[in-house]
């Protein structure tokens, strides 16, 4: 299952890759935020999200905030989550093959839905390569001692 989150300058994009899902048939958990009305702040959904993946209930995640900046951020604090900030389907591409990236960052003030939606399909169709060197590499990311 995908879970979802969002600020209030990531709701309308949310809105578009929400429908983009259903149209799919896949499932999702939509953890907000409810409203592009008000103003949030950004790392309380990221919070949820990676909540939500840590511990078990959602494979792979989509946060949306106005850059996809803030929010990647937040998600990134923690250990065992890896917030890909994709502008491109090249991006989440690699995200995924070479990073293992468990979540998609995305900006709802950068990013024509088109061009979106595209990254969506591609993040979540992208398997990751299995590769020695990204195993490594990726172990290495939650290796905090320096």
């Amino acid at each position: 299952m995908i879970v979802l989150g969002c600020d209030h300058g990531g709701y309308d994009l949310m809105q578009e890759v929400k429908k983009h899902l259903d149209e799919k048939g896949l499932d999702y958990l939509d953890l907000g935020t409810d409203s592009g009305e008000v103003s949030v702040d950004y790392p309380d959904y990221a919070h949820r999200v990676v909540k939500a993946i840590l511990d078990g209930t959602c494979d792979r995640g989509i946060l949306i905030c106005g850059t996809g900046i803030g929010i990647s951020m937040a998600a990134n604090r923690f250990k065992g989550i890896r917030a890909a900030l994709c502008t491109d389907c090249y991006m989440a591409e690699k995200a995924r093959e070479h990073n293992d990236a468990n979540i998609l960052a995305m900006g709802g003030r950068v990013l024509g839905s088109g061009t979106a939606l595209k990254i969506v399909d591609t993040f979540l169709e992208t398997p990751f390569s299995e590769g020695e060197r990204h195993k490594r590499r990726i172990a290495k990311i939650d290796d905090t001692e320096l």
